[in-house]
């Protein structure tokens, strides 16, 4: 089974039953290809599960991810999954390379309760209470 070392995930779901699972990471720029790499993984996954779409569309699943480096300026990177792929992720602007501020991303999945339960199955995911 695949594991997850940069994505931890909470665990909700709207009034309709589906499921939101949100993962933030925060990592130096070293790591940042590490995570990169990791968020590759799993939305290629989810990808070969059907096309992300909105669930309101009737899709199975859908992403959202945003990012952003946490030193002065708040610098935004614009990370997408397009075409079975992440765009905007690789390389880093020069500038947060050679910086030692952290760089956090956080990933949304919204997801039907079959794909949850499969998602959940395949990367032993936990659903706690607590969320």
């Amino acid at each position: 089974m695949p594991t997850l070392d940069y994505l931890d995930f909470d665990y909700s779901e709207d009034e309709d039953g589906n499921a939101c699972w949100d993962a933030l990471a925060c990592v130096p720029p070293q790591r940042w290809p590490a995570l990169i790499a990791e968020v590759e993984q799993l939305l290629r996954w989810c990808q070969r599960q059907g096309a992300p779409s909105p669930l309101e569309d009737g899709g199975l699943w859908d992403v959202e991810l945003q990012a952003h480096s946490e030193g002065p300026g708040n610098t935004p990177i614009a990370v997408y999954w397009q075409d079975d792929q992440l765009h905007g992720a690789q390389p880093l602007p020069q500038a947060l390379q050679q910086s030692s501020q952290p760089i956090t991303l956080a990933l949304t999945l919204s997801a039907s309760t079959s794909f949850s339960d499969a998602l959940q199955a395949h990367w032993q995911l936990r659903q706690d209470d607590d969320y």
